[in-house]
């Protein structure tokens, strides 16, 4: 009976020691089960249920990371595509980056249809002195007099203190004898008219009563600011470029 219990108990710990002992690189985990195991000297005094009891009580051997984990010798075609998905989405970001900007920089830039309308280009060499022509600049009405000596000396004459915008007639007007005003008025967005007024030359919006002189200055009325003056240039003696 007792050497069929230790034929039992040897195989029994054989048994436990192949499948709790791990592969080769699981060294230390060997050793330890592997000193459970009753020695020769020892079996006769252990039974089987105690050598049973001692193996549960160390727990069970955890084979999910051998199990679970990919194998890159045998499935090297993995790693080829992990790198080809990130090389595509990196791809992907910096066209979509290369769009925005592209996008955002043309919308910054003019067109050549609005580069056209930008500036434009008037002859003034049949305007009488002492007249007024209405001309158009980016869909707003322009005016160009052409002003007498007398105009032109009574801007010089004015008073910055008599001024409700003060602006020196010099200032608005760098060429003395023309005058040139966007035709809106500062009160309400109204077109004033030319040649009206109470001052000689200027101008007058009907519409509530301000009155402008000849350099577009307000000097009556309800406006609160002299009307804009638009960058302008003579290209020659007898061709104005506004824009």
């Amino acid at each position: 009976m007792n050497t069929i219990r230790l034929l039992s108990t040897r195989r029994f710990a054989a048994s436990a020691v192949s499948v709790l002992s791990p592969a080769p690189k699981a060294l230390a985990s060997t050793v330890r089960f592997q000193s459970v195991v009753p020695t020769a000297s020892s079996q006769n005094a252990l039974p089987a249920a105690a050598v049973q009891a001692e193996l549960n009580s160390l727990g069970s051997v955890d084979h999910g990371y051998d199990d679970d984990r990919i194998d890159r010798a045998a499935e090297p075609e993995k790693r080829a595509f992990t790198y080809f998905m990130l090389g595509g989405a990196r791809f992907l970001y910096a066209s979509t980056a290369r769009v925005l900007v592209t996008k955002a920089v043309s919308q910054m830039c003019i067109s050549a249809d609005a580069l056209a309308l930008a500036q434009a280009e008037f002859d003034v060499s049949k305007v009488p002195e002492g007249t007024t022509i209405n001309v158009k600049w980016r869909g707003k009405p322009i005016f160009i007099r052409k002003r007498t000596a007398d105009e032109i000396d009574d801007m010089a004459q004015v008073s910055i203190a008599q001024l409700r915008d003060p602006e020196i007639d010099t200032d608005r007007q760098p060429y003395p004898e023309w005058s040139v005003i966007i035709a809106i008025c500062t009160h309400l967005g109204c077109v004033p008219i030319a040649d009206a007024g109470e001052f000689a030359g200027g101008f007058f919006c009907p519409c509530h009563g301000s009155h402008y002189d000849v350099s577009g200055r307000i000097r009556k009325g309800p406006a609160p600011l002299n009307m804009e003056v638009p960058p302008f240039k003579f290209t020659d003696d007898t061709t104005i470029l506004i824009g």
